[in-house]
């Protein structure tokens, strides 16, 4: 049974001094997040190769919508049994395997003589993605310092959008310099190969977590991992502290789906895949894969459209730098709470300028403005934070696992607005539409105030010991 005292904070770590662990440790974030850029790249790139890929593979809107979609399928199928194998082999290990599956799954794609190789494939990818959307932030948040945790980790996210925004990019490269060959498509999907490869060379010089070095009694080399992203005194200090939590989990009686037996674990496990529906259900991804589309139905020309899409792509990367500035300095709770207030807000004005404006040569461009908007404030936001709380909230043993759950919770809501926000747009209309998803952000703001716990400002170890007390 958890203690009911409140729990005792470690006195304050020495401070970081400048030094070659500094270093290493920005190379550690660079190197990992290549997962993210990967993620962003082979979900975004369909948006531009999926028209010429139709051409050149005789896709009938039944298999393209198959192709599409099947990614999302694995995806979540990796997060859920990425987990799981970062738990037991550990979370470099993880990341190195899953760079070999990008670069099989990218080769195949970009080769795939017919469809059904291709959806394949696809699949093979997008289990990649939903295993690096799993452990890079896990692997993350376990090398950083407390103090610089939220700004490490939410490097990935601005990794994801930069990968986004560089598939826009190269497809509309490749589009003007090879667009008239129906395999036009290859070239802009093969892309992703030199990342992936660049992913799986650097982590082969990276080192494991150190907590979960810890977690498997392998302490002296948790030490040395410490010592090379930590001041010799920090990580004599941490490794006190992680050795003790360590211990105490090996002496637990519970391990794997039998922690959700746990009330303090199972609360947290739902408060994680409620934050990542939320966040799914803001309709980011409405945007980011079917942003030309909308902004046709808005009233621009199919051209229009595409140029003006990669003002999503740009707000997307600069909401999410402006977010990993503030992140450190805000308390996580209050950042949700007003992210999802703006999110509403211009969800309503969306809807509202759709259904109100007349239908004048302003009026798409307005809409474009609220949209805009719409996605800075949630890559500023929601679309970092969320990805940092399940690194942050659950206890070692489990964490991978947990939120592998959470993720795959996540990929499955993602799925929804990618098969729903199209016909529903077609049936209802934008306005409506928008309506729907500012009634879910007055839903996350609530959610938010009641329910999310506090994790700035504390170790991943002192936070368990809170909750435990709290939840237990």
């Amino acid at each position: 049974m958890s203690s009911t005292r409140t729990p005792r904070r470690r006195p304050a770590a020495p401070a970081e001094a400048p030094g070659p662990h500094h270093r290493r440790l920005g190379l550690v974030a660079v190197v990992a997040t290549f997962g993210g850029l990967l993620f962003g790249y082979d979900t975004g790139v369909i948006n531009g190769a999926l028209e010429p890929m139709k051409t050149d593979l005789g896709l009938t809107p039944v298999t393209e919508g198959f192709v599409v979609s099947i990614l999302i399928f694995g995806a979540a199928l990796g997060a859920a049994i990425g987990g799981r194998l970062a738990d037991r082999h550990g979370r470099r290990h993880n990341i190195l395997l899953l760079a070999g599956i990008f670069v099989v799954g990218t080769v195949g794609c970009a080769v795939a003589p017919n469809w059904q190789v291709l959806a394949v494939f696809r699949f093979v990818l997008g289990f990649a993605v939903g295993g690096a959307s799993t452990t890079v932030p896990v692997y993350l948040a376990e090398v950083a310092p407390a103090e610089r945790r939220g700004s490490l980790v939410t490097r990935n996210e601005i990794m994801i959008v930069s990968g986004q925004f560089a598939a826009f990019l190269v497809n509309a490269l490749i589009i003007n310099l090879w667009g008239e060959h129906t395999s036009v498509w290859r070239a802009m999907l093969v892309v992703a190969v030199l990342p992936a490869i660049a992913l799986l060379i650097g982590m082969l010089r990276l080192p494991e977590s150190p907590r979960w070095l810890a977690s498997r009694g392998r302490d002296a080399d948790a030490l040395a991992v410490l010592e090379q992203v930590r001041s010799p005194e920090r990580a004599t200090a941490e490794m006190a502290e992680v050795r003790a939590l360590a211990e105490q989990e090996r002496q637990s009686q519970t391990g794997g789906w039998f922690d959700l037996a746990v009330p303090w674990i199972r609360r947290l496990v739902l408060i994680g895949a409620i934050l990542g529906i939320f966040q799914q259900l803001t309709g980011i991804n409405s945007i980011m894969y079917y942003g030309t589309q909308l902004l046709q139905t808005a009233g621009f020309s199919g051209n229009g459209a595409v140029i003006a899409n990669t003002a999503n792509g740009l707000f997307s990367v600069l909401g999410v730098s402006v977010g990993i500035a503030l992140i450190n300095r805000i308390d996580r709770r209050t950042m949700l709470i007003g992210g999802f207030a703006l999110i509403t807000a211009f969800h309503v004005l969306v809807g509202a300028s759709s259904l109100l404006l007349p239908d004048t040569a302003a009026k798409p461009y307005v809409i474009l403005l609220f949209v805009v908007a719409f996605v800075f404030s949630m890559q500023g936001t929601l679309g970092p934070l969320v990805w940092l709380m399940l690194s942050e909230i659950f206890p070692l043993k489990i964490r991978s696992f947990a939120m592998g759950v959470c993720v795959f919770t996540l990929w499955l809501a993602n799925a929804a607005v990618t098969f729903g926000f199209p016909p529903t747009v077609a049936a209802l209309g934008i306005a409506p539409t928008f309506f729907v998803f500012a009634a879910i952000g007055v839903l996350g703001i609530i959610f938010t105030a009641t329910q999310v716990p506090e994790t700035r400002g504390r170790t991943l170890e002192e936070f368990e010991a809170e909750v435990r007390t709290r939840y237990s």
